[in-house]
């Protein structure tokens, strides 16, 4: 990969580099075979957990990146990744099942949201896919993360698909709701049915300076129609929204978000530095890692039929329906049965 753009990953440099890659990888996995060989995850009721111990702080490429932990920090590696218009607490009752069963579990913002900061103004506000994938590898090498299990819903779901297609040697195994989600603007320019068309309302309003406005305006109420909408059948009180609703109050929030929707339709511009990844990434690469899919069986937002892309992952490879009215905020609503996934696409 060449041009201003290289993400090739960091080398572990000296001897006391390498012992820490091998206790993160070599002896953690090793215990994580015993303790997940067999591994269930207890029956959990969503909503057990309100909030994380801890909010760490830590710079990353281009970015001063928030992220939550749990688990011991020389255990094998589990990346959760949030969409729009949600939060790390998504993950508020998946990630202490999985600590309890051998992971470390880390559950970064995603640029744009809660205490994740740009460390230059000068810096686009950019939400065009590769930039978000870029970061999270960032992320990696700056904890010093060879290699995670990476998962995600909605905006992460895409992101982790990202990170398998173009750095497999850093992601040994794929939980995506929603399958595969990895875009092309060409694609976006062939228009839908007129009932697809109307599931994405949104995109042709933030497409409008009206709609930047409004969003900047009514962002609050703006997510909560979106969580409504898109999850029908969750129950979610005012409390679990507000505490994700914290987290949209970031400075960078309504740009990234308004690029973002731009960018996929070809309204806006990407950087030029992603472009090679890009022009990667509108191949729609197929992903070779172990994957599990998960669908929720009342999902009201836009999303693919899971035969549409069965064949985008050419490893061993699963889909699950999540039954029981379970919408689009998946982990959250089901926390069990994505865990699990975790858990299980680790023994593939």
């Amino acid at each position: 990969m060449t041009g201003e753009f290289n993400l090739r990953r960091r080398r572990f440099m000296g001897v006391a580099a390498l012992t820490v890659a091998a206790a993160h990888f070599g002896v953690g996995r090793g215990a994580l075979a015993k303790s997940t060989s067999e591994a269930r995850i207890p029956a959990t009721t969503p909503g057990t957990n309100t909030s994380f111990a801890k909010i760490r702080q830590i710079d990353a490429g281009v970015l001063n990146i928030g992220y939550a932990e749990a688990g011991a920090s020389d255990a094998p590696v589990v990346i959760l990744l949030h969409g729009w218009p949600y939060d790390i607490h998504t993950y508020v009752d998946v990630a202490p099942l999985l600590a309890k069963v051998g992971y470390r579990v880390v559950v970064p913002y995603l640029r744009g949201y809660g205490t994740t900061r740009f460390l230059s103004p000068d810096t686009p506000r950019n939400g065009q896919q590769a930039a978000i994938a870029a970061d999270i590898v960032a992320l990696m090498d700056a904890l010093g993360i060879e290699k995670a299990v990476i998962a995600g819903c909605d905006w992460g779901a895409r992101t982790a698909n990202i990170v398998a297609a173009l750095w497999p040697e850093r992601c040994k195994a794929l939980v995506s709701v929603s399958g595969y989600l990895i875009g092309s603007r060409e694609t976006n320019k062939k228009p839908l049915p007129p009932k697809a068309e109307l599931a994405w309302w949104y995109q042709f309003y933030f497409a409008t300076e009206r709609g930047r406005a409004g969003y900047e305006q009514y962002r609050k109420d703006f997510a909560k129609l979106i969580w409504q909408l898109a999850s029908p059948k969750w129950g979610f009180d005012d409390a679990t929204f507000n505490r994700s609703a914290e987290a949209l109050e970031n400075p960078d929030h309504v740009d990234i978000t308004i690029n973002n929707y731009r960018w996929r339709i070809g309204l806006a511009d990407g950087e030029r530095k992603y472009d090679g990844l890009e022009a990667r990434l509108a191949e729609l690469p197929v992903i070779g890692v172990p994957t599990i899919t998960l669908e929720g069986d009342a999902n009201g937002a836009p999303h693919p039929e899971p035969a549409a892309y069965a064949k985008k992952f050419s490893g061993k490879y699963e889909h699950r329906l999540i039954s029981g009215g379970i919408g689009h905020n998946l982990p959250q609503e089901a926390p069990q049965a994505f865990a699990q996934a975790v858990v299980d696409v680790d023994r593939f």
